[in-house]
């Protein structure tokens, strides 16, 4: 386990395949992957959209969902391309 910014602990295992959401409510898709640093979600189901999020977003898990404190101007920055 692993303590946030806001000093709560978080299992990271439990993250994989859980909703991620940011400010406002903002859809962030699914997690898919954890690293030490950064954490992979994915949104959509034909488009789909990946990105690649520093752990230090992270504002809490409440065991359902990964909230980060992202905004959708933010989004963009952490987009993974495609063509990648």
């Amino acid at each position: 386990m692993e303590n946030n910014d806001h000093g709560s602990e978080i299992n990271w295992v439990e993250v994989i395949k859980k909703e991620a959401r940011g400010y406002n409510d903002i859809d962030l898709g699914e997690v898919q992957h954890i690293d030490k640093e950064s954490i992979t979600t994915q949104k959509g189901n034909i488009n789909k959209d990946r990105f690649y999020i520093p752990k230090k977003f992270v504002q809490r898990f409440d065991g359902n969902t990964l909230w980060f404190t992202l905004t959708s101007e933010d989004l963009n920055l952490y987009k993974i391309d495609k063509d990648r």
